[in-house]
């Protein structure tokens, strides 16, 4: 005999849960929105963009440093996932520039910039980071042996061409996508090996680049 579910049953359970992860989904698309327009705007102005009461958000996210902390830390995730996928491309040059495309395409970089600073990260995100700087040490390492990466180029000069794409941004969110690739496209024809002269200045320094993460105020 078929067994019966309802409303309090597993049907009714599932049904709940549905709904939950639906509506963190709609909060982190709505919290990415606003806090790229604006990273000092309420969580209040998240709710209203998500569509969801303020009860179900501080469920979810008890105040806005917890919202700001897992969208950054979503977004590393999903670029340590993209390098260590990278790793297992044969071609060292391919490896990396479609790591650099993917990420750009993803757009990690324009919610983590604009976020830096504005919250104190977790020992897990600190963990994740310093995994995210093997993998990128490793991808330029590779790309060098290759002869395919011009020498004076360094690991944490990516985080200058991840950055100066994501700052390309145009109302159409589909032409912001094409002159993105464009502006990563010319940055890769200076980063081969065969590009023209030395580049101006001492690379970034290990480190150098992290001062915004650091809590102010």
């Amino acid at each position: 005999m078929p067994q019966r579910t309802d409303d309090n049953g597993a049907a009714g359970l599932a049904g709940r849960r549905g709904r939950a992860a639906r509506n963190d989904a709609a909060i982190l698309d709505a919290a990415r929105e606003v806090f790229l327009a604006d990273p000092k705007a309420p969580v209040a102005a998240v709710a209203e963009r998500a569509g969801v009461g303020m009860s179900a958000l501080y469920r979810r996210y008890p105040g806005k440093e917890d919202l700001l902390r897992k969208l950054c830390h979503d977004g590393l995730r999903h670029w340590i996932e993209e390098a260590e996928a990278a790793e297992t491309e044969p071609d060292a040059w391919t490896a990396l520039t479609g790591f650099l495309t993917r990420i750009v395409d993803a757009d990690v970089h324009s919610l983590t910039v604009h976020l830096a600073g504005t919250f104190t990260p977790t020992e897990e995100m600190r963990r994740d980071a310093q995994r995210a700087g093997v993998l990128m040490d490793r991808l330029v390492e590779r790309a060098h042996a290759a002869g395919r990466l011009r020498r004076d180029v360094v690991a944490e000069d990516m985080g200058l061409v991840l950055e100066s794409c994501a700052a390309v941004r145009v109302p159409d969110p589909g032409r912001t996508g094409e002159l993105r690739r464009r502006c990563l496209a010319m940055l890769l024809a200076g980063l081969a090996a065969d590009g023209a002269g030395p580049l101006p200045g001492p690379p970034p320094a290990p480190g150098e680049l992290e001062w915004r993460w650091r809590r102010s105020g």
